[in-house]
């Protein structure tokens, strides 16, 4: 619509009045709508934003109602009644935001501020609305992006565990910024190293350390987290990774992709990439931007310099327990699951270790290994593999599992980890000069003892009755060493059973003797010389040992099964009902009063349960199962048979739901997810202080 020229008539007035009209509509920068009194839009000024890309005969004349929806504009019927409501009392609204959405390909959208007033002709008649849309949209971005990196620095950097770290990233970006983002780390960087300027491993295969979506779970196939990951040589990913460089795409094919618009931003700190932060629009149909690249770089170089702050931790923390480990007896805390006791001989190359690693409700992994440090690199392995194992139980993995990618981590991307001489996937060979690993976890509720091993020597069980037994642990190949194949063996002990793991591989040592008729002769032994306590026996039956192998290195731990009784533990199977959550509730509160626990620990618990209830009732389809377990600290599990993770958001003040999971973490000291057969099963656990015990 063309607005005519003022002409040079009637007073100065007049033609002041005039030419601000005209200006107002040809030259003005802010958007014009003028309604008539039935809310028919019947003019609108240069400025009009996204006007012109529709044809003035399908808009001019047609109601508000009818042009929101062409804008995409969210809540037309509440614009209408506002716009109505100033028609009707003459009251003005201001600063009323205003979405729109442009036809274009891709579709451009702005924020805007809308303010809307009454018009009236000279009697006062009323003759319509007049709407003024400011665009705010670049203003808008700033102060959304600023209060994004704001959550950053104040929400990252709190743990030195990279995967909840990634993890956490994720939280962050989704939905805030992107519908789905992932965060791939250098297999050496899980290990405590990180890859330099002209490594090998500069634009190599990654492994997914923090994967979210809007939906929930993966899409399109993503790996899960803990998955080694390879991009094609033509994606942003890995130009991103061997350039080191920020890589956009905006004009991507969803149909091929998956995506509409891709961010790919090397995880970089320090003047080294330690990986790669992915950030994809699925559903959003607007791409990313110059703007969206320069923030998704903030966010990612505050990530990063967390992620590093964590790699360094566990590089110094596993030299220093490698160097502590050389004493004579390893770190061989008391727990509830075990009474352990341990003892280290160094008569060879030293590269024997010993690790206890908590695990959720009261279970415990115990993780010995023997990495040769013979050549220059062999003590950095023995912290890579440390640290990798460290990092990989965080997952709560079954031990085949924790051993195949341990396996995967060390074949492919450091052969020293392995056979120093030997390229990885080469025929294992004498597994003694390659690394080897025994994962073993015990669960002091169900007594049952779960053990795999890459190459290592399967443990001794020593019954109460004094009878001795080897664990047949199927040995899988040395890390690295050839094809990955590993089983578990579970094996229920009775209470009081010893478990003696050693890493001395007898059947290579100069004895007639077999595995179990030799430490049945030492054990035997040792009760003739009266030694009860755990710790002399071990020291004895590692001297003897050491008698015999005077060359090799001894380690020898000793660990006493022990058991959380029933009157520890409770369980509960419930319908998957909404009325479930105030009964999980009542019968948390319920045994927690008959241990003798209230205060916090039983408001927090309550609180908790609620919240895992509800979502398994919201989420999953079958029965709930709860439970608790009282050990040093309270653990409590809710378990459904989905096999959906649940993730970690921060909801915004204006969601009725996504509050869960945040209220759980605040409220308790850790908490995970562990893959039980088909579903899973939600753990926490919380500290329990003196005044707790008095409630």
């Amino acid at each position: 619509m063309t607005d005519p020229v003022p002409q040079e008539s009637g007073s100065p007035a007049e033609r002041v009045g005039e030419a601000v009209l005209h200006a107002l509509f040809t030259q003005s920068p802010t958007s014009l709508y003028v309604f008539d009194g039935e809310l028919r839009l019947v003019r609108v000024n240069s400025a009009a934003r996204f006007f012109r890309e529709v044809a003035d005969q399908e808009l001019l004349g047609r109601s508000l109602r009818q042009i929101l929806p062409v804008f995409d504009v969210a809540d037309a019927g509440r614009l209408e009644q506002i716009a109505r409501r100033v028609l009707e009392t003459g009251q003005p609204v201001n600063g009323l935001r205003i979405r729109l959405r442009g036809r274009s390909d891709p579709p451009a959208e702005v924020l805007t501020s809308a303010a809307l007033f009454r018009l009236h002709d000279e009697d006062g008649a009323v003759l319509g609305v007049c709407a003024t849309l400011t665009d705010i949209t670049a203003q808008v971005r700033a102060e959304e992006g600023l209060r994004l990196l704001n959550v950053a620095a104040t929400r990252l950097g709190s743990t030195l565990d990279m995967f909840r770290i990634a993890a956490e990233f994720c939280d962050l970006a989704v939905p805030q910024f992107a519908d789905s983002v992932v965060v791939d780390l250098y297999d050496s960087v899980l290990r405590g190293r990180a890859p330099a300027v002209d490594s090998a491993e500069r634009g190599a295969a990654v492994r997914r350390a923090g994967l979210l979506s809007v939906t929930g779970g993966r899409a399109h196939d993503d790996p899960p987290v803990g998955e080694l990951v390879t991009y094609p040589g033509d994606s942003p990913q890995h130009r991103a990774l061997v350039t080191w460089t920020t890589h956009l795409l905006d004009d991507v094919d969803p149909a091929v992709s998956g995506a509409r618009s891709v961010l790919a931003v090397p995880v970089r700190a320090r003047g080294v990439v330690l990986g790669l932060a992915c950030f994809l629009r699925r559903q959003n149909p607007l791409p990313f931007d110059q703007d969206d690249r320069r923030l998704a770089e903030q966010l990612t170089a505050h990530a990063a310099l967390c992620l590093d702050n964590a790699r360094l931790y566990a590089r110094e923390r596993s030299a220093a327990r490698v160097m502590k480990g050389r004493g004579s007896h390893p770190d061989t805390p008391a727990t509830v699951a075990v009474e352990l006791a341990g003892s280290y001989r160094p008569a060879g190359d030293g590269g024997s270790w010993f690790d206890v690693i908590p695990l959720s409700s009261a279970r415990v992994a115990l993780v010995a290994g023997r990495t040769p440090l013979g050549s220059a690199a062999g003590p950095a392995a023995m912290c890579e593999v440390r640290a990798a194992v460290e990092a990989l139980s965080d997952l709560d993995l079954p031990p085949e599992e924790i051993l195949e990618r341990l396996h995967d981590l060390a074949g492919g991307s450091r052969p020293d980890l392995a056979d120093p001489g030997r390229r990885p996937g080469d025929a294992a060979g004498n597994d003694t000069e390659a690394a080897t690993c025994l994962y073993l976890v015990y669960d002091p509720v169900t007594l049952t003892c779960t053990a795999a091993s890459a190459g290592h020597p399967s443990p001794v069980l020593r019954f109460p009755d004094g009878t001795v037994e080897m664990l047949d642990v199927p040995s899988g190949p040395a890390l690295g060493c050839g094809p990955p194949g590993f089983r578990a063996v579970r094996r229920t002990l009775p209470a009081a059973t010893t478990v003696l793991i050693h890493n001395t591989p007898l059947s290579q040592t100069p004895t007639t003797q077999g595995t179990e008729d030799l430490f049945g002769e030492l054990l035997g032994a040792s009760d003739a010389s009266g030694a009860d306590d755990l710790q002399a026996r071990c020291d004895g039956l590692a001297a003897a040992l050491a008698a015999r192998l005077p060359t090799q290195d001894v380690l020898l731990v000793l660990a006493r099964t022990r058991v959380l009784g029933a009157d520890r533990t409770a369980s509960w199977t419930l319908p998957n009902a909404p009325e479930s959550v105030s009964r999980a509730r009542r019968l948390a509160t319920g045994r927690l009063a008959s241990w003798g626990l209230g205060g916090e620990l039983a408001e927090n618990t309550a609180l908790v349960v609620s919240e895992l209830v509800t979502n398994v009732v919201r989420y999953a389809e079958g029965p709930v199962r709860l439970g608790l377990v009282l050990a040093d600290t309270l653990f409590c599990e809710v378990s459904d048979d989905s096999s959906t993770a649940p993730h970690l958001r921060r909801a915004l003040d204006q969601d009725e739901n996504g509050r869960g999971l945040f209220i759980t973490a605040q409220l308790t000291q850790r908490w995970g997810v562990r893959r039980d057969g088909r579903g899973k099963t939600i753990w926490t656990e919380q500290r329990i202080t003196p005044e707790d015990r008095s409630g």
